[in-house]
């Protein structure tokens, strides 16, 4: 009961910090688009793992019964995301060192097309503001870090869900079994009763 409690704590910490992390990036691949770019590898890297993170967040959550029934499964999956997040920051981890404040020194910045270098020189609304997009960039790099621990944590406890969920299923097979003994063993004690009343009545 602990253990499912914990999952779905730590299941809604992960939903609440994915959801800004989504919104964010999708600002940014949706600039590269209006803008006929590929969206950069350190952008959407990290945009596509959160998507994919949420959604399974998401279902494992509504679907806490069968999440039980599959822990091991969830378990390897959130361990497959850990590992998913730890690419996606890596991949931005050039935002880290920026600083918002003077972020056109950045190296980062020449490689942000419409939100960098290219969108200041050609007068793109996507660069109007370079201290928000730096802003936003540094958010989803931190909550990125933070999904890390937060999957490695639930793949923990998926884990445990998985021991509890075998003890438990162990005692319900001892269970009837003890009871279906009891059944046998009554059914049995009225048989005999019977025919030896049976056998009384013979010989009278």
């Amino acid at each position: 009961m602990l253990g499912g409690l914990l999952f779905s704590i730590w299941r809604i910490f992960e939903i609440i910090t994915l959801i800004p992390v989504i919104g964010m990036l999708a600002w940014f691949v949706a600039g590269f688009q209006a803008n006929n770019q590929l969206t950069p590898s350190s952008v959407l890297v990290l945009f596509i793992v959160s998507i994919l993170a949420c959604a399974w967040a998401l279902a494992t959550l509504i679907r806490l019964k069968s999440t039980r029934r599959s822990a091991l499964f969830v378990a390897f999956i959130d361990l497959c995301f850990v590992g998913a997040f730890i690419a996606g920051v890596y991949e931005l981890r050039g935002i880290g060192n920026a600083d918002c404040s003077n972020f056109s020194s950045s190296p980062l910045y020449v490689n942000l097309g419409p939100f960098g270098y290219y969108g200041n020189q050609v007068g793109s609304n996507w660069s109007l503001n370079i201290n928000k997009n730096c802003a936003m960039l540094k958010a989803s790099w931190a909550f990125g870090i933070m999904n890390t621990i937060f999957f490695f944590i639930t793949a923990i406890l998926a884990v445990f869900l998985h021991r509890h969920e075998k003890t438990v299923v162990v005692k319900e097979v001892r269970r009837s079994r003890h009871s279906s003994r009891r059944g046998h063993s009554r059914s049995g004690g009225s048989r005999s009763g019977r025919s030896h009343s049976g056998r009384r009545s013979y010989y009278v």
